[in-house]
């Protein structure tokens, strides 16, 4: 049986942001992916984590919407994206993800995710 990989030493390395997985929409998602997939996941966010300045392969706002952003992870020909958005500067709060099968990123994904981020504004008040 494969594990989930979890590089050693990381507690050590210093991080520019949190992550917090609201509610267990991020959590749906990962479990339904294979090991390869959770673990270029897992890599993903402690780039996003401890990079100070993210590049746009891992990190890209969406065009048109206040404040979501995509976390962009390719594994062998496989595309996945979980959006996100800051709260407080420099906490990350993880949303709904979804495989992409197309170029264009579906409406009804985006739409989820500015859904979860209205809830979570309105909880946090």
């Amino acid at each position: 049986m494969e594990k989930l990989y979890y590089p050693c030493g990381m507690e050590e390395i210093k991080k520019y942001r949190t992550i917090l997985f609201y509610k267990d929409y991020f959590d749906d998602f990962n479990k339904k992916q294979r090991i390869k997939v959770r673990n270029k996941i897992l890599w993903t966010l402690r780039v996003i984590e401890t990079l100070p300045i993210v590049p746009e392969l891992y990190l890209k706002h969406i065009e048109g919407t206040d404040g979501l952003f995509e976390i962009r992870i390719q594994q062998g020909s496989d595309i996945f994206r979980i959006f996100c958005f800051f709260d407080e500067g420099n906490l990350v709060v993880l949303a709904n993800g979804f495989q992409k099968k197309t170029n264009k990123t579906p409406k009804s994904e985006i739409d989820k995710a500015l859904k979860i981020k209205t809830e979570y504004e309105q909880n946090r008040k």
